[in-house]
């Protein structure tokens, strides 16, 4: 059923889900701002005043972003930084270098990621070897994020929103298989992509139960089906057969990027936590996402997969 608070639809852009939102004053981080959903968030989100801490894997990627969206939107402020998330020394140094320029952050928006990489991908640095998309769209999130909580923490209501897909349905049987992280027991590029965005899911699902006696929520979102350059990575028979249909009920980047954005602003949602969006509306996932056991044993994992840089 809609909720009434939503008056929004899977064809509102992000610019329609936070027209009215006075965002000045306020700081918002957003990871993989160059291009797509990252890129159109930093944008909107600008344009209601945030000063945006632009994150992307380079600085010079970073900075480019931040000046083309100066050029877009005037009298908007940014902070370009670097962060690898697949490499957790990147990650600390991002963090180091955000701790050191501000107290306070109001909205952390995780919002970069990579999708099914045809051939397996390693990621190192971490306690062990990791399959890439585990490392870059779980793994260096969670680890940026328990960085910065001191700053969400001083914020007038800090909001954590996570990027998860529809996609976090197709997974291992186990839902994360905890025994083959590093996909040296068998790689399936969907399920691995899967097995990441169900952990964005219950990384948010636990968040929200650990941040119950602060002013921080944390969310998940789906954004739908978008022709971004995440897909640069996808290749295979079952991604053609995606991308075929896709053209039929495909959105465009500034409705993709609604959700995210409505989730990190919208008034009605100060005390929403814990949840999983889609079409700017709470929506439920998978049996396996909603599995507290499960988001408990991943919290964990990750704990001793960031060992030492905590």
């Amino acid at each position: 059923m809609k909720n009434p608070h939503s008056p929004f639809t899977r064809r509102s852009s992000a610019e329609q889900v936070t027209e009215g939102i006075d965002l000045n004053g306020k700081t918002v981080l957003i990871t993989g701002v160059n291009s797509g959903l990252g890129f159109e968030s930093m944008r909107v989100l600008a344009m209601r005043g945030a000063h945006i801490i632009a994150a992307a894997r380079s600085l010079a990627k970073a900075e480019q972003a931040c000046a083309e969206v100066k050029a877009l939107v005037q009298g908007s402020t940014m902070t370009p930084v670097a962060c690898e998330l697949s490499e957790p020394e990147s990650v600390l140094a991002c963090a180091r270098a955000v701790q050191e320029k501000f107290t306070r952050i109001d909205i952390l928006m995780a919002n970069a990621g990579i999708m099914s990489p045809a051939s397996l991908q390693i990621a190192n640095g971490y306690a062990q070897s990791l399959e890439m998309q585990f490392a870059a769209n779980h793994l260096g999130h969670f680890l940026l994020i328990n960085h910065l909580l001191p700053q969400l923490k001083n914020a007038q209501q800090g909001r954590i929103v996570l990027l998860s897909s529809m996609g976090h349905v197709q997974t291992p049987k186990a839902g994360i298989d905890f025994t083959n992280l590093d996909g040296s027991q068998g790689y399936n590029p969907w399920q691995s992509y899967g097995q990441s965005k169900l952990a964005n899911i219950l990384c948010a699902k636990s968040l929200g139960q650990r941040l119950t006696d602060t002013k921080i929520t944390a969310n998940a979102v789906h954004p739908g089906v978008i022709k971004t350059n995440l897909s640069r990575y996808s290749a295979g028979p079952l991604f053609n057969v995606i991308q075929f249909f896709a053209n039929f009920f495909q959105r465009t980047v500034a409705q993709g990027a609604a959700t995210q954005c409505y989730v990190a602003t919208h008034p009605s949602l100060s005390e929403t936590s814990g949840a999983y969006f889609a079409d700017s509306d709470i929506a439920v996932p998978s049996k396996q996402a909603q599995d507290s056991a499960l988001a408990q044993q991943l919290w964990n994992e990750s704990l001793r997969l960031v060992e030492g840089y905590l």
